[in-house]
């Protein structure tokens, strides 16, 4: 399940759920799992850096839980976790394999993993890999007891994945599985989503599959062309001023407006729609990438987008295949493919009403062939806002009603 969707389900059990820590790596947040550990049931989730969702469950203190298999206890206050309770209760699997490093036997099913501790220091050496041609190490000990248990998917802890998102966790919803920009040789176009869809047909087993539809958006779009293309936006932000206005050429000649420029907020896309407000026409394009150390972490699900660049090379455009620039791209990369920016950047100090601090400091925003990218302070790119230009009028409107 994606990441959101979990803090949501322990942000509503928080009289029962205590104490939730959210453990990441501030600067290199793609090196490391992101984890949700939850200290007064001795649980940790896991969930992949990249795509933010549920790869392991770690149980690393069964003193705080009680744990049952097919309706059977094998961990609870009158049962211990032995090897002999494992062996009970789960059957015959491969021999245990000891690791020197950790003292810890451990003992592997398909998807499931203990972690046994040898109860003296003396035994250690005896289960030394060397020692009888490598057989003593796998032969847990009697009385072993289960100091860690894993769940996860697949056959291997250290190689698993987070698999694709179960049906269960559609809920009516519609997700973004990648977000492709379109553009010219001046700057963005439009956006092209691949869309993910399940659950929404009138009966439950009508709809039980995964559906996968594609979805072009375009500058100057009208908001009911946004809306049968991505159904009902989550929320509808209304601006209550433009601070950017200041950045402009020429701001005193800009008259307030009656109106307020409105976005449609699509938090499971992890986009943002902008509409002019006398026009009611498209006009901007936020892309969020949901790091974790962001003022904006958890509102909206990683947008995983691909934006390919114009490189100038001896005078004429060149566009390789690689340069695409995607979620997972840093600001310094960025400069190397687009060249520096030539004014200084925007500061941008984000802080709630109720609370004027902002305890993650403060992003910078660069302009570069209509686009602004926020960069927090580890590199990584916090949302692109993607800004219209003239759209030429033989401009192909999406097909959506083959869809």
């Amino acid at each position: 399940m994606p990441l959101a969707q979990a803090i949501s389900i322990l942000q509503k059990h928080c009289r029962i759920i205590k104490n939730v820590q959210v453990l990441y790596s501030e600067q290199t947040p793609l090196s490391h799992d992101l984890i949700l550990n939850l200290t007064q049931d001795g649980i940790k989730l896991l969930f992949d850096a990249c795509n933010q969702r549920l790869k392991v469950i770690e149980v690393y203190d069964l003193s705080k839980v009680k744990l049952k298999y097919c309706g059977v206890h094998f961990n609870s206050q009158a049962i211990a976790p032995t090897i002999e309770q494992i062996d009970q209760s789960f059957g015959a699997t491969h021999p245990g394999v000891y690791n020197a490093a950790e003292q810890l036997f451990h003992l592997n099913f398909r998807g499931l993993s203990f972690s046994f501790q040898l109860d003296s220091w003396n035994e250690a050496p005896k289960y030394e890999p060397n020692f009888a041609h490598g057989l003593a190490s796998l032969q847990i000990p009697h009385g072993a007891t289960v100091k860690r248990m894993y769940i996860y998917t697949g056959n291997n802890l250290q190689e698993t994945k987070a698999p694709v998102m179960p049906l269960a966790c559609f809920l009516g919803n519609v997700y973004a599985e990648c977000v492709d920009v379109l553009r010219d040789g001046t700057g963005p176009l439009g956006l092209r989503l691949r869309l993910l869809t399940a659950g929404c047909g009138p009966g439950v087993l009508a709809d039980a599959k995964v559906r996968a539809l594609e979805r072009n958006i375009y500058f100057g779009d009208s908001c009911q062309d946004v809306l049968s293309a991505l159904g009902s936006p989550h929320k509808v932000f209304y601006k209550s001023e433009d601070k950017m206005k200041i950045h402009s050429p020429s701001p005193h000649k800009q008259v307030p407006s009656k109106c307020n420029d409105y976005f449609f907020n699509y938090f499971t896309l992890g986009v943002d729609i902008l509409f002019d407000s006398t026009t009611h026409l498209v006009k901007k394009f936020v892309l969020h990438t949901n790091y974790p150390g962001h003022y904006n972490f958890n509102i909206y699900h990683r947008c995983d987008f691909k934006i390919p660049l114009v490189i100038k090379k001896d005078g004429a455009d060149a566009q390789g295949e690689d340069c695409i620039l995607t979620t997972y791209s840093k600001w310094d990369q960025i400069q190397e493919l687009l060249g520096h920016p030539m004014e200084k950047p925007v500061v941008l100090h984000r802080s709630s009403s109720a609370n004027n601090t902002n305890p993650f400091g403060s992003t910078f925003c660069f302009g570069l062939q209509r686009m602004i990218f926020e960069v927090m302070q580890n590199n990584h790119i916090a949302s692109v806002t993607l800004y219209s230009g003239p759209r030429p009028s033989n401009l192909p409107r999406a097909e959506s009603s083959v869809h």
